[in-house]
């Protein structure tokens, strides 16, 4: 009995039909319709974001270089204002009141550490299709995930705390008689704002994150350069820049203690597995010419946003500076007696005495615009990293807004109690709070994203080169170290925090 192209045939003329063969050619061709990646038990693994992933379709290889740039622009963007959080604002503020334009080089050095280990990430995403919590939970020991992911959510929730506090401070400055405990409940409804705008898509996400980013960056130079009537002087703004004074800086613990306050408000360790999965969103062609383009552009788009974000990083810190420094305290028309020192809550002092000093009230006014444009954004990029994590980490998939729910609830109940208890003047404290979390547990994303993308097996073709292991290695180093440094005072301060004290 013969076998030809599935139909059997035996030496008298009869023939019978092969099934086994065509259910075979028949599962092979259906599997080359559906390219899912495998995970490493064999099974399709899921991809991060559902609905988001590789919705936004990009150009052809031979399209014009904007077009292309466009097509690509926005990851970045949403990862960007992980980095101008109201956590960022408090040590910004401080730097500037109390050491002028001394830590400005350290604004610097923390957005190029970001830039590095941000484009890492993106091209963790790109190469292997996987974001950094998939790749935690496939290729790190089982027994890391539930640690991984319990840390990741801890911090998650502290950020969390962070864009509370700013949006809720932000509408009680803007309407005073909403007190700061009824403006921490109203920041709870923002569920609905990010309902909306995921059911709209990627490109309606990335587009109102760009309308807040503008507002804060145009608040703030007219804050700088159409308001203040003092100029910040560009020299002296160069030397704090580019020609740091290394020996006073290490001999003084003060300027130690706060550089590291910039550096760890600066690194955000839910931005590493956020980035890895919104680069995802772009329909790639799974080809070497495809990948390596979606890696250039992914780069540039990265290195843009976080520029964009090192300026008002600066911004906010030249203009503490020109305001606040040699001042030790204000009194006001009421007669409140408004001190500048290192406890101060520097967020409330700024809205209370920029009009003042500044001699216009559009100076506070547009001060808090951006301060709510500031907690808002991070607040959507807050969610869709929460969903990544607990995706990645446990494959666990909720509605989106049930998602938003969780975390929002459990880090504004404490809040609410936190504040019912000690009052207005606790923000500060919490917001150190927050830093102090985040720091801890940012060694725990930075590390298993730099042994991936050193991996050929992992990255393929897209493994990192020389100048970004250096880079990359090198930001993970020095940030553990001064995280290291500086946690005994920093678990001292939580502490007192905790206590009361």
């Amino acid at each position: 009995m013969a076998n030809r192209g599935g139909f059997l045939i035996d030496g008298s003329g009869g023939f019978d039909f092969d099934y086994s063969k065509w259910r075979v050619l028949l599962f092979v061709k259906m599997n080359a319709l559906i390219p899912e990646p495998p995970d490493v038990a064999g099974r399709r693994a899921p991809v991060s974001l559902e609905g988001l992933h590789g919705t936004v379709r990009v150009p052809e290889a031979g399209a014009r270089p904007w077009r292309q740039y466009l097509a690509f622009f926005g990851p970045g963007l949403l990862v960007s204002v992980g980095y101008m959080d109201p956590g960022n604002w408090a040590t910004d503020l401080q730097a500037g009141a109390q050491f002028k334009y001394q830590l400005l080089w350290i604004v610097g050095l923390s957005s190029l550490m970001a830039i590095f280990l941000q484009v890492v990430s993106a091209r963790l995403g790109l190469a292997t299709g996987k974001d950094l919590a998939q790749c935690c939970r496939d290729y790190l020991p089982r027994w890391t995930r539930w640690p991984n992911y319990l840390s990741c959510e801890v911090a998650i929730m502290a950020c969390d705390l962070a864009e509370i506090l700013g949006s809720a401070v932000a509408i009680h400055l803007l309407f005073p008689r909403i007190t700061l405990l009824w403006a921490v409940g109203i920041t709870g409804f923002d569920v609905l704002l990010l309902l909306s705008l995921q059911r709209l898509g990627m490109r309606m996400i990335e587009a109102f994150i760009l309308v807040l980013v503008t507002t804060i960056a145009g608040c703030y130079f007219i804050e700088i350069f159409v308001l203040s009537q003092t100029a910040p002087g560009l020299r002296e703004l160069g030397r704090g820049l580019l020609a740091p004074d290394l020996p006073a800086f290490f001999h003084s613990p003060d300027l130690v203690y706060v550089a590291i306050g910039i550096i760890g408000a600066t690194v955000m360790p839910h931005n590493l597995y956020l980035h890895s999965a919104l680069v995802q969103s772009r329909k790639v062609q799974n080809d070497e010419r495809s990948r390596r383009q979606a890696v250039r552009y992914n780069t540039l788009d990265t290195t843009v946003a976080l520029t964009v974000a090192f300026f008002v990083n600066a911004a906010i810190l030249v203009l503490a500076a020109v305001v606040f420094y040699g001042h030790d305290k204000l009194t006001l028309g009421s007669g409140q007696v408004v001190t500048f020192d290192a406890d101060a809550d520097w967020i409330q002092v700024a809205y209370l005495t920029l009009a003042p000093l500044m001699g216009t009230a559009a100076a506070s006014l547009l001060f808090a615009v951006a301060l709510l444009a500031s907690g808002q954004s991070s607040t959507v990029t807050g969610t869709l990293a929460g969903q990544v994590v607990m995706e990645g980490f446990m494959q666990w998939k909720i509605t989106p807004w049930v998602r938003r729910l969780i975390t929002r609830l459990c880090a504004i109940v404490p809040t609410i109690i936190f504040i019912a208890i000690r009052g207005d003047s606790s923000v500060n404290d919490l917001l150190v709070l927050s830093q102090v979390v985040l720091s801890m547990q940012l060694p725990l994303a930075m590390f298993p994203l730099m042994y991936f993308a050193c991996s050929k097996r992992r990255m393929g073709q897209e493994r990192i080169g020389w100048f970004l292991l250096a880079t990359g290695w090198a930001s993970c180093g020095l940030i553990t170290a001064l995280d290291i440094y500086g946690l005994p005072d920093a678990l001292h301060d939580a502490w007192a925090v905790l206590a009361g004290h």
